[in-house]
């Protein structure tokens, strides 16, 4: 086999395990990268908490910029949620569209947390997780318990209650506001059964995202949006009141709606962020990441504790900084790489949906019409 041959199998391979025909689809950019950064950010914490419960010392930058990535970037997911929810209506049934909902959200939580606590159990001994078997029971009432996975029920109940309001009882997007409102003040109030809390703290983002969608689809917005001088005034501000938020964290605490204003100053950077990034069109594999977020979301406690503990406990690798680099590029290519060779049409499909995928055959050719002499 000629070496041009190897590259282009090496290629076909990538290509495959990484999915990047994304690139070439019909698709909204500034969403990809978005997710992409998201996503990331979601990596890095859960990374992060690993080596320190491994009780490895972490410098203080790190922890610092663990803190100001998570005053964003969850209620980043639940305003982009928010922004595509009438497109969802606009294509599905009520019943299809709560369905379909179950099938990304609940169905994968369910099979995931379960695998995840599993293995903690089984691997107790080599991983720095406090699990007992009560932890199954948390999978209904607890998802906070459980690592990442909260955020699949959250989204999932976030995304029906909404539904139910705006679908059946006709209530506009403003008024989801008010009521996000009175849901952020009252959740942390039931902090102990997380399966309603949870969706009741980011119910505002989400419904803020619903507010605001037509903006994003505007030519007028876009270009400003897109303008670099956007990002270049955003970024100060942005700067300023992540520097602030620290100040408060370290001294009084941070009240609730001082929150929700640098998480939406945070999230409005991000946006404009990803706009810019579509039009320079660079770093494009934050698209390919941000395509398979929820695939990440979903694996990525398991890779990155996986790859802790082979750098620790049998290579001797204590380094903060190498376990956290580390950790997030297997935490995120793995999923990947997981998902589009294993998952998808693939054996292990059932991991993801409770129903086998249909392989797409090719469309028979249509038919072509022929004018001969005699039917002209």
């Amino acid at each position: 086999m000629d070496t041009a041959s190897t590259k282009t199998e090496k290629k076909s391979w990538l290509a495959r395990a990484f999915n990047t025909a994304v690139l070439e689809k019909s698709r909204m950019a500034w969403v990809d990268y978005l997710r992409g950064i998201a996503i990331i950010l979601v990596v890095y914490r859960h990374t992060f908490i690993g080596i320190e419960r491994s009780n490895i010392a972490v410098p203080s930058i790190l922890q610092d910029a663990n803190l100001m990535f998570y005053s964003f970037r969850m209620p980043l997911f639940f305003i982009l949620s928010g922004v595509f929810v009438n497109a969802s209506i606009g294509r599905k049934s009520f019943g299809k569209l709560v369905y379909s909902k179950f099938e990304l959200l609940l169905y994968p939580y369910f099979i995931w947390a379960t695998l995840q606590i599993t293995l903690q159990l089984l691997l107790s001994k080599y991983t720095n997780a406090e699990r007992t078997p009560h932890d199954y029971l948390a999978i209904f009432y607890q998802p906070q318990a459980l690592d990442q996975f909260w955020y699949l029920p959250a989204l999932f109940n976030c995304t029906i209650v909404y539904l139910i309001l705006k679908v059946k009882l006709h209530v506009p997007a403003w008024a989801q506001v008010i009521i996000g409102i009175g849901l952020n003040v009252l959740g942390p109030q039931l902090k102990e059964i997380s399966m309603i809390a949870d969706w009741m703290n980011f119910y505002i983002y989400f419904a803020l995202g619903d507010l605001c969608s037509s903006l994003f689809f505007r030519e007028g917005s876009q270009r400003f949006f897109k303008n670099p001088y956007t990002l270049l005034a955003v970024t100060p501000v942005f700067v300023a009141t992540e520097l602030w938020y620290l100040h408060r964290l370290h001294g009084t605490g941070v009240l609730l709606f001082e929150y929700l204003a640098i998480a939406i100053i945070g999230c409005f950077c991000m946006i404009v962020l990803a706009f810019r990034l579509q039009s320079w069109n660079i770093l494009r594999w934050l698209r390919v990441i941000g395509f398979h977020s929820l695939f990440i979301y979903v694996i990525h406690v398991l890779v990155t504790s996986f790859t802790r503990m082979i750098l620790t406990k049998f290579l001797g690798i204590h380094h903060p900084v190498i376990l956290l680099v580390c950790g997030i590029f297997f935490g995120v290519t793995v999923p990947i790489i997981f998902y589009n060779l294993l998952v998808k049409d693939k054996v292990l499909w059932f991991l993801f949906t409770p129903k086998r995928p249909v392989k797409k055959t090719p469309a028979p050719p249509s038919p072509t019409l022929v004018i001969s002499s005699d039917n002209a």
